[in-house]
């Protein structure tokens, strides 16, 4: 059997290639406490994510209790209120079940846009609607949700500088 050159197959490996930007960020965004290497950062994840999730359900509850109350009639607002209070509780249960960074951020960043958006409400007004501070739950409202989003950003920021454990 004779063999040129042109039939010899010589395998070639391709050098691994780093993962793009998106599957980088995606990998990190998916993180959650199991993947880190120490202990404590494990275990700090996880109460700040009880505790955000706890204040996450709180700032819900006040919502549906201020919808039932009358919001409800507020056009655009009263339906706001409905959905971040129905938003709110599945988002804090995922948060509990699944502590993944991606979730953990999302929930810092409801509460701090609905604090923001009763600020501005109440100094400017938001969709043809005034608010006041004077309100009741008004400023319960804004210290559990500032603080809920300050302790869930803590949570992610953890996730994503801790380091992970080995081939995580």
């Amino acid at each position: 059997m004779n063999h040129s050159h042109a039939d010899i197959v010589i395998p070639t490996t391709e050098p691994a290639r780093p993962p793009s930007a998106p599957h980088r960020a995606a990998r990190l965004l998916g993180r959650g406490p199991g993947r880190l290497a120490a202990p404590a950062a494990r275990w700090a994840v996880s109460g700040l994510a009880l505790a955000g999730a706890a204040l996450m359900v709180w700032s819900s509850v006040i919502h549906l209790q201020l919808w039932s109350d009358g919001y409800r009639s507020i056009s655009v607002i009263g339906p706001l209120f409905l959905i971040q209070g129905i938003a709110g509780i599945a988002l804090a249960l995922a948060m509990v079940v699944l502590r993944r960074a991606a979730l953990l951020a999302a929930g810092a960043a409801l509460l701090a846009g609905t604090a923001a958006g009763l600020l501005v409400s109440s100094a400017f007004g938001l969709f043809g609607f005034q608010d006041s501070l004077a309100v009741p739950y008004a400023m319960t409202s804004l210290t559990v949700e500032f603080t809920g989003a300050a302790v869930l950003a803590a949570a992610t920021g953890i996730l994503l500088a801790a380091r992970p454990r080995p081939g995580s």
